[in-house]
Formats: C-alpha cells, structure tokens, sequence
C-alpha cells in the first residue's frame, strides 16, 4: 500500500489563496498537517481552514524577508514537503515596466521561491528527511512567446522553472523530490471578474490543479523530479 501524508508536516505558502484554499483542503483529506504562512496580521475571511485543529497559521511573515523565511521553517516540526503557492502578476508593455515593478516581480515570484525552497531543503538535510518541494511556475515561463505584454512576469516565473530543474538535479543523490506545475489560466474568481468573456470551461479547475500538486509532495511521488507539469486544461 502506498504511504500517505497522514501526520506529515507540509508548509503551504499562499495557503490562504484561492488555489492555496484548494490545496490546503487536498491534503487536509490526506491526514496532513499544514502550516500556513500569512504576511498579514490574520486569515483572510475566504479562508475556510482558519480554524482547523491540523492547520498552523503564522502570521506577518514575509516570504521576501530572508530572517522571516528561515524564523517560520524553523518552527516546522519533521518537515515532509513544502509547496509555494505564494506569488503575483502584473502587466504592461515592456517600454511601460518600471524597474521596480520588475523588481517586484522577481522578488514576489522568484525570490520567494528560492528562499522558501533554501529553507525547506536546510530542514530536510537537518533531519535525513527525503522529502518533497513543490513550485508554481507559468504557462509563460516554460514558454516565453506568451509573455507577451507581461515580461516582467515571464522572466519571474521563467526563473522558478530554471530553479526547481536546476535543484532537482543538485538533490537527486539526496533524495528529495523537486518539481513544478505550470498552470495556465486558473478558474478562479477574480480571474472570472477580470476575464467576464472569457470562456471558463476552457480554465484549469483549483480542485484539478490541487490534485496534481498534492501527488507531487505525497510520498505516492516516488521517482518525478525535475518535471515542470503542464496544468494548461483545454486553453
């Protein structure tokens, strides 16, 4: 029989999100334990898991600030998988992009991934633990010709898929598993009010996306890694 995550520690950031909702709620099914990072002072409304006796949120944590990053995995017992969720969007025509909103990008998406990947890694060498990581890159980041109009997204997402192949290969010996899924559109609500034309049914559902990515931090994952999945649905 295929081992679970029944009692595994599992750090979700973006928890509180719409696809972290959907995630949080997956392997919540599956017996694990989550702990939620939150950069704001409590959880949001929509979050349906707030109060859940197998979810720990922390709050005001920074997935940018380095200190912070490090401060919330160190709290995580026996750490199994760490998934990040947690990123942004933006677009604009390249001549428009200001340098900082660049920056923004590249650290909201790409830097946040490495140092939650760095810290995740740290605490399984720590421990013996061959565990799982789990990145969100972009339909965009594997290919860049549908970047257009949204560079500095492109580049930040492009730079996560690079990441997560790059540690697979450096971790394989160690046997911690890292690979990344690459949504296309996700049938979210805002993405309805922002696309109200938009023909939904062609979306990627959050509980199809949910599933793809609980798979890949469960021990039932016995041999992908360094696979950038294509989550692109009927788009």
């Amino acid at each position: 029989m295929t081992e679970t995550l029944n009692g595994r520690h599992v750090v979700v950031t973006g928890g509180t999100g719409a696809l972290g909702g959907a995630v949080v709620g997956r392997l919540l099914e599956q017996g694990a334990i989550c702990h939620v990072p939150n950069a704001h002072a409590a959880a949001p409304p929509h979050f349906p898991y707030a109060a859940h006796a197998s979810v720990h949120l922390a709050h005001n944590v920074d997935l940018s600030d380095s200190a912070k990053v490090e401060a919330f995995y160190h709290q995580v017992p026996e750490l199994w998988a760490s998934i990040h969720l947690a990123g942004g969007f933006t677009m604009a025509p390249v001549e428009k992009i200001e340098s900082a909103s660049f920056a923004e990008m590249m650290d909201t998406n790409a830097r946040t991934a490495f140092l939650c990947s760095r810290a995740a890694v740290r605490s399984m060498l720590a421990s013996g633990t061959a565990g799982r990581i789990v990145n969100v890159t972009a339909r965009a980041g594997l290919d860049p010709r549908r970047g257009s109009g949204m560079i500095a997204y492109t580049a930040s997402k492009a730079a996560v898929a690079a990441m997560t192949v790059a540690m697979a290969e450096e971790l394989k010996h160690k046997g911690i598993l890292v690979n990344a899924v690459a949504p296309s559109t996700l049938d979210t609500p805002a993405n309805r009010a922002d696309m109200p034309d938009a023909d939904f049914s062609k979306w990627v559902s959050l509980e199809a996306a949910a599933e793809a990515i609980a798979y890949l931090a469960s021990p039932g994952n016995q041999a992908m890694s360094g696979t950038l999945v294509p989550l692109y649905g009927r788009a």
